[in-house]
């Protein structure tokens, strides 16, 4: 059994700063990419950053430049590091790993609010 638990969410000003953390825990030996996703109200789940295990990173052209991803692979944990906030961050996000459990699949977190308002 995978878990994926995300936590750092939460209210933030414009402007300000959030980090959201994920730790991955359960029977795997090795995880390949991990990531964040998120859903704003009424739209589609969309990528934010996927990093692999080498530390090879792929963001939304879009959040290039605010947002960075990083993880530390002993602690089995990815990081999101969103600076500048907009309300337009408003948005649940999920963290994403790819991993060698009984087979080789996806896991999703359930999901950590982030809303950005003054």
């Amino acid at each position: 059994q995978v878990q994926l638990v995300e936590s750092g969410g939460g209210l933030e000003q414009p402007g300000g700063s959030l980090r959201l953390s994920c730790a991955a825990s359960g029977s795997f030996s090795s995880i390949y990419i991990m990531g964040w996703y998120r859903r704003a109200p009424g739209k589609q789940r969309e990528l934010v950053a996927t990093i692999t295990s080498d530390g090879s990173t792929n963001y939304a052209d879009s959040l290039k430049g605010r947002f960075t991803i990083s993880r530390d692979n002993a602690k089995k944990t990815v990081y999101l590091q969103m600076n500048s906030l907009k309300p337009e961050d408003t948005a649940v996000y999920y963290c994403y790993a790819e991993l060698n459990g009984s087979t080789y699949m996806g896991y999703w977190g359930q999901g950590t609010q982030v809303t950005v308002s003054s």
